[in-house]
């Protein structure tokens, strides 16, 4: 069957999407094609918004302006640092609500094999915050995957010169889980548990 261009266009956008086939991409077009015009013309204008989100100059979480609102927050506990992947991970962290710390967003983890891709994560940034903000303990929160481990002993080694400590969240997480798609509970526990990297 042949879509109109308007359809099309649609399907070839959703489509293109983390995880979004083109039967899944197709099923969401359809799904907002029988949608009153209110609110489509709402998703509409969110979509038009999101230009406007950048990454925050301090963290690299996702900001209206240059600073997002847990580093905006003055009352969250500033000497200590959660590292992680991706912006999606500080969210799940935040829903279980008991960490009160800084994060730091890395964007990413270390490629396992020949490709040095460390330049594209933010850990020179990282490095800095560590030294300027004299941050007592850093949380390393990547995922327990062997790229999300092999960043966390690199990371480890790169702060080493500092005063800081730094911890690892425990194996509440299972091996080769994704922070992002844990439960509160186990998310809870691999924070509380963490445990001293030596």
């Amino acid at each position: 069957m042949q879509y109109p261009k308007v359809f099309q266009s649609l399907i070839s956008h959703f489509s293109s999407l983390p995880s979004v086939g083109p039967k899944m991409a197709e099923r969401i077009v359809l799904y907002l094609f029988k949608q009153d015009a209110e609110k489509l013309q709402s998703f509409a204008e969110s979509l038009e918004e999101l230009p406007r989100l950048k990454s925050c100059t301090r963290c690299f979480h996702i900001a209206e302006s240059d600073l997002c609102n847990i580093c905006m927050d003055t009352r969250r506990e500033q000497k200590v640092l959660c590292v992680v992947e991706e912006p999606l991970d500080v969210i799940s962290i935040e829903r279980i609500d008991i960490y009160h710390g800084l994060y730091h967003v890395l964007g990413g983890v270390l490629e396992s094999g020949k490709n040095d891709n460390s330049a594209n994560l933010k850990i020179p940034e990282l490095l800095a915050r560590v030294h300027d903000e004299e941050i007592k303990e850093v949380i390393l929160a990547t995922n327990p995957t062997t790229e999300g481990d092999m960043t966390a002993l690199y990371l480890k080694k790169k702060l080493e010169p500092y005063s800081a400590k730094i911890t690892r969240i425990a194996r509440g997480m299972s091996t080769g889980g994704d922070i992002e798609y844990a439960d509160e509970i186990t998310l809870s526990s691999a924070l509380t548990n963490r445990k001293e990297l030596s």
